[in-house]
């Protein structure tokens, strides 16, 4: 892990965080700066997705309740990952969770908090259990942050609840193992996260490592970053952390492989 540090480290102008939890020894693996306040861009419809996956376990909404008026963000990759769905009016709330996370849809994501009745329910609902993070319909909107320890917290209980109620957590694992953001060097199904980035900020959280295999839970942050539009340094030090991170649990890390994953490439948020 000393290695992922060094090359955070190496993120000079801004500051940058990690935290990573080991399902095989459960326990964590690694931290640095995890009191760190990060902007979640659209990584925060996972938050949004374990809260309605909560109030579904509570049996206040349903995965067959469906959503009407659905449209979809253009701006996001919705009819490439979902071309079956395109030209629906409504989908199941099941339907929508997914959509909602692997695409980065906040067009999605605010009918699945109407129909949650309101991103107030979702906030209480999140915060219930993280009062740290806060998410907003906006995913560009400052208030919509989370501290970077609480984020992997998120993902420790998606990842547990999945493993104890599979069929109730379906929906937010489905989203993130769909996403369409690839890292060169690391095999597309040993990858399962969801990225968010602003122009001086970014953040990954997921999953790495074969799911069935005891993988690593992390969350990789930067913040107070130089324009990312025309300065990607940044982008390229936490690939490599992820990389590393890679390395930690397979062995399969190559430096010299380059990668632009989708934040990268954009340098900010379309939605």
């Amino acid at each position: 892990m000393e290695n992922v540090y060094k090359v955070l480290k190496e993120i000079e102008q801004g500051k940058a965080g990690l935290a990573v939890y080991s399902t095989e020894k459960t326990k964590m693996a690694g931290s640095m700066n995890g009191d760190m306040m990060i902007s979640l861009a659209s990584a925060a419809k996972a938050a949004t997705g374990f809260a309605v996956a909560g109030l579904v376990e509570e049996g206040r909404l349903c995965w067959e309740d469906t959503i009407e008026n659905i449209s979809f963000n253009p701006a996001e990759d919705s009819e490439e990952l979902y071309p079956h769905l395109q030209g629906r009016s409504s989908l199941s709330l099941r339907e929508a969770v997914e959509v909602m996370i692997a695409c980065h849809d906040s067009y999605v994501a605010n009918s699945v908090a109407t129909h949650a009745g309101g991103w107030e329910i979702i906030n209480d609902r999140i915060q219930k259990d993280l009062p740290a993070i806060h998410v907003t319909e906006n995913p560009r909107d400052d208030k919509n942050k989370g501290r970077l320890d609480e984020m992997l917290e998120l993902m420790i209980r998606i990842y547990y609840s999945y493993k104890k109620n599979p069929v109730c957590w379906l929906p937010i694992i489905n989203g993130l193992v769909r996403q369409n953001d690839r890292v060169e060097g690391i095999p597309f199904h040993h990858l399962n996260h969801m990225t968010g980035g602003l122009e001086t900020a970014l953040v990954d959280v997921g999953i790495i490592g074969a799911f069935r295999e005891s993988p690593l839970l992390f969350v990789l942050a930067a913040v107070d970053l130089p324009d990312r539009s025309s300065d990607n340094h940044a982008d390229q030090k936490i690939i490599e952390a992820l990389k590393l991170l890679y390395k930690e649990k397979e062995g399969a890390y190559d430096p010299t492989i380059a990668c632009l994953n989708r934040e990268t490439a954009a340098g900010m948020e379309k939605s």
